[in-house]
């Protein structure tokens, strides 16, 4: 990877993380375009580093929820709703970089998880939960639980799959939104900690000071640049809903599609 590629890759990344488009979906046609190679060990961890510092915006955010440690049901509440992907990411570890290698694969995630937010907001219509201390341990589990589908499926979005879980419990779309970005804390804490650990055990050599300087400096781009990006998300999402972003969906995955099966970009 060089300079100029982890740079757009954490231009992406910043744009694309809090928004149901899949960020890596987005980072991985990208990187396809630049000619990087999917199956190179710094790539696969700078792409889930970055992740980690761009949701590192929710804490500036959100600094006084989240960090108010007098709601200790708060912290509960996200411990029990992360366990179900802390699971099964562990257990799909080699599926899912298997299926990240593979352009295809996520453009088609990516084309049916467009299809399912056009129709989103007809589907869930009457929210009843539009506080945090409303949403039952029961809730989180479930939210949680489809959290999982984004770890089956790279491209169908972590977002877009914990917020729709949030609405299918009832919560306002803002609400579910919100408790999509505290739950990704600890999901992408606990998922850079093991990749950098898996990382340096077998293959150490990723770890040299130039790669180091790289990853630093895309996990400080993507930061700022969610920052940047996260509030307008949440007012798009209060007025519009997700039918545009579905629609964006099925268009990006018609295309990266085509480009993939003719070959025009890599599929692994």
């Amino acid at each position: 990877m060089t300079w100029f590629q982890a740079i757009i890759t954490a231009i992406v990344e910043g744009l694309t993380e809090f928004i149901p488009i899949s960020s890596t979906a987005h980072m991985k046609f990208a990187q396809a375009f630049m000619g990087v190679d999917p199956k190179d060990a710094f790539v696969n961890m700078f792409d889930i580093v970055i992740q980690f510092a761009a949701i590192l915006a929710v804490l500036v955010l959100y600094w006084k929820k989240f960090m108010n440690f007098k709601s200790i049901d708060f912290y509960k509440k996200l411990i029990v709703a992360v366990i179900p992907s802390l699971i099964f990411g562990a257990l799909l570890k080699k599926h899912i970089e298997a299926v990240l290698g593979n352009i295809t694969v996520i453009a088609s995630v990516t084309l049916l998880g467009g299809i399912v937010l056009i129709f989103i907001d007809k589907w869930f219509t009457r929210p009843v939960i539009d506080k945090e201390e409303d949403i039952t341990y029961g809730n989180a589990l479930k939210i949680g639980s489809y959290q999982i589908l984004s770890i089956v499926f790279p491209g169908l979005s972590r977002s877009a799959a914990t917020i729709i879980g949030g609405m299918s419990s009832k919560l306002t779309r803002s609400l579910a939104a919100e408790f999509s970005f505290f739950l990704a804390v600890p999901t992408m804490a606990a998922a850079t900690a093991k990749e950098i650990y898996d990382t340096y055990k077998e293959t150490p050599e990723a770890f040299h000071s130039g790669n180091t300087s790289m990853l630093l400096t895309g996990c400080l781009i993507a930061f700022v640049i969610s920052v940047l990006s996260i509030r307008f998300f949440i007012n798009y999402l209060n007025k519009h809903g997700f039918k545009a972003f579905g629609i964006y969906r099925v268009i990006a995955g018609i295309i990266i599609l085509a480009l993939g099966l003719t070959g025009a970009i890599t599929v692994s």
